[in-house]
């Protein structure tokens, strides 16, 4: 079994920069003598404009460090209810689970940095598949240091084999999860991961899955592999991982998904993959993006 490593950003960063000064053919040097006396008031003043401020989540969620793009699917993800009903809250030590390209990482990135911590979790670098998402990530991350601070980032584990340590055991408020369940399911780790957010997690800490959701009753073999779980499965397997079932919301849910579509959920909005006609996709834009159960879970006290 190889052992999860817990990277601080800045760790990433050296490594990840080292690559790139590779494909430069020159890199510009400032010298000594060229260097701003230390507080410098005019470079204190610069840093402190640069720095944007997010004194709550509303700011956060606003902030210009937000794509158009991403601020248009906030009426389908719902952010502010959504980490509200977790009770996130600014002061608080909370991970998040596969990230992906980092949606919610540029809310909750920020809301913490100042009084909080952020960890999350990001691929192997050297893995052939997810590498280069690895990559990217780390590039978002250290591109924008005055808004995400310094997160802990975590390696995630690839195989259901490997150990995994999120975090200090008891040390997290809340461990949060964004649509990977399915992901989880089809690849066996579903406790692995369930099980180190438990771990990680203090007394009576949350635990918040957001999952595709599939029919009452459907088959989880069938369903999985279409992105949706039936959320009596997610319930049993938390539950199976120590946890207890506090509260549901229906925050995320959007009736209109039919979720018998061939390509799986990622034939509607944000993706509208596969091979659409016009016709198709516009069709599954006005459905919207899909059915999401909204669990809230809590570990023994």
């Amino acid at each position: 079994m190889s052992k999860t490593r817990l990277l601080p950003l800045a760790t990433l960063l050296v490594c990840g920069f080292s690559l790139t000064a590779c494909d430069k053919d020159k890199e510009a040097t400032v010298s000594a003598d060229a260097a701003t006396p230390e507080g410098d008031a005019s470079t204190d003043a610069a840093e402190t404009a640069e720095r944007p401020e997010f004194p709550d989540l509303a700011s956060a969620i606003a902030g210009a460090h937000r794509s158009d793009d991403n601020k248009a699917r906030d009426a389908f993800r719902h952010p502010a209810e959504t980490l509200a009903f977790f009770g996130v809250e600014r002061n608080m030590t909370v991970a998040e689970l596969w990230p992906g390209g980092g949606w919610y990482t540029e809310i909750l990135g920020p809301y913490l940095r100042d009084e909080g911590s952020y960890i999350v979790t990001n691929w192997p670098a050297e893995h052939e598949r997810y590498g280069k998402y690895a990559a990217k990530f780390t590039d978002k991350l250290g591109a924008n240091p005055e808004v995400y601070g310094t997160p802990t980032v975590v390696t995630a584990p690839i195989d259901a084999n490997e150990s995994f340590e999120l975090a200090p055991e008891g040390s997290v408020d809340v461990v949060v999860t964004f649509r990977n369940s399915h992901g989880w399911y089809n690849g066996g780790q579903t406790q692995q991961i369930y099980g180190a957010a438990f771990r990680a997690l203090k007394p009576g800490g949350i635990f918040g899955v957001v999952q595709h959701r599939a029919a009452e009753g459907a088959n989880p073999e069938e369903t999985s592999e279409k992105g949706y779980l039936p959320e009596a499965q997610v319930i049993e397997a938390a539950q199976q991982a120590g946890f207890e079932l506090v509260e549901k919301s229906e925050i995320n849910a959007n009736p209109k998904d039919t979720k018998d579509y061939e390509g799986g959920v990622w034939t509607l909005p944000p993706s509208l993959g596969g091979e659409q006609s016009d016709e198709d996709k516009a069709k599954h834009a006005e459905i919207g993006e899909s059915d999401r159960m909204t669990l809230k879970f809590k570990k023994p006290s």
